[in-house]
């Protein structure tokens, strides 16, 4: 399920992009999008053979001028800009020390494979389905769910986490003890959670949106959108 005319991918970072060589079999087809944070006078290095444009804060600052405050400085946040110049429908992002998961025959997944999946399919709101994702194949809403609702709604943002680390939010974290499960493992976005949240891999479809938790949880998109007069509404 290739979306290579339709999709970028936004990569924050501030150090060489080695990690894209474990990515190359799944991204290599893809245009990415790198923005560079902190000084922009250091050289970022990309494996060859990968199709891509770099930013660093001069472009930010040249771009946007009085309003480049909007885009975070000295953290993985920067990826903003990288969202506001793609032109595409979909935009993935990842951190640049997120590595491929492996299943448990020992195969590389394709994170990107899944979270595409994710997005092209509905999202079930307002009601739990026991059986989980009722348009993965071989699954189905059980008795119960709203007829009425069944057809779903469209995806906005698939989210990827961390293997063995909940990704907790810092009240969270100070609330329990158990903030990390046994030993991190970097990457390995096996995730087929479709909602508004942020970090690691996420997918992110260009659709129209309600002030809500997805506003809310865009919040470094909403200052972007909000400073270049674009509203949200």
């Amino acid at each position: 399920m290739a979306l290579t005319d339709q999709l970028d991918i936004v990569i924050p970072t501030i150090r060489n992009l080695d990690f894209l060589e474990q990515w190359r079999p799944f991204f290599q087809p893809y245009h990415l999008i790198i923005v560079q944070d902190g000084d922009p006078a250091k050289n970022i290095k990309v494996p060859a053979g990968f199709d891509y444009e770099l930013h660093n804060r001069n472009d930010v600052d040249r771009a946007l001028g009085d309003k480049a405050w909007c885009i975070s400085y000295k953290d993985s946040a920067c990826r903003c800009f990288g969202f506001l110049v793609s032109k595409k429908r979909y935009v993935l992002t990842i951190d640049d020390d997120c590595f491929v998961a492996k299943n448990p025959k020992n195969e590389d997944i394709n994170a990107l494979e899944q979270h595409t999946q994710n997005l092209l399919s509905p999202s079930t709101p307002y009601f739990f389905n026991t059986l989980y994702d009722p348009y993965r194949e071989g699954a189905d809403f059980v008795r119960g769910y709203p007829f009425s609702l069944r057809e779903g709604v469209p995806t906005a943002i698939s989210h990827g986490l961390w293997l063995n680390i909940p990704d907790y939010d810092a009240p969270t974290q100070v609330r329990t003890s158990s903030s990390v499960i046994g030993t991190a493992s970097p990457g390995g976005q096996q995730s087929n959670i479709r909602y508004a949240c942020w970090n690691c891999v996420v997918l992110l479809s260009r659709l129209p949106c309600k002030r809500g938790a997805l506003h809310q949880e865009l919040c470094s998109w909403h200052n972007v959108s909000s400073a270049l007069g674009y509203p949200i509404n």
